[in-house]
């Protein structure tokens, strides 16, 4: 089984970036216990601060994998074209947001994703990935 990972903006900055909001642990360092706990499957990472960067990306893998798991960053919240992407693909996607997106500024609560996802999980912290890959497996 397939599961691309895709980051959008400031993610890169994970472990840097508000650790109070974030966390302490950079996404490589998470990457890294995400291949250990799912060693049967075979990951791609990808992470961008350019939104056309991230459509190529879902375009390039949203036809041959049998899952995504992204977090769009800001650009859940922005991108009507990150939304029109993911449901032009025929590869299930679950939405990840590290923050309880709803219990911040009134512009998050806003997603031109969530509709076109196969599903969401909000607030989990990082632990939203594991969350969305089991899904994935389970669903397949």
């Amino acid at each position: 089984m397939k599961i691309a990972i895709i980051n959008g903006p400031n993610l890169n900055l994970l472990g840097k970036r508000e650790p109070g909001i974030y966390g302490n642990k950079s996404f490589d360092q998470y990457f890294i216990e995400l291949q250990s706990m799912f060693s049967e499957i075979e990951f791609s990472y990808f992470q961008s601060n350019v939104e056309g960067e991230l459509i190529n990306e879902l375009q390039r893998v949203g036809f041959d994998y049998q899952g995504i798991v992204m977090n769009p960053g800001g650009y859940t919240h922005t991108s009507v074209a990150m939304g029109d992407t993911i449901a032009a693909i025929s590869t299930p996607l679950i939405e990840v947001h590290i923050s309880n997106v709803h219990a911040r500024e009134d512009f998050r609560k806003i997603s031109h994703v969530s509709a076109k996802s196969a599903g969401s999980i909000i607030g989990l912290g990082l632990k939203g990935y594991e969350l969305a890959i089991r899904w994935l497996i389970d669903n397949q």
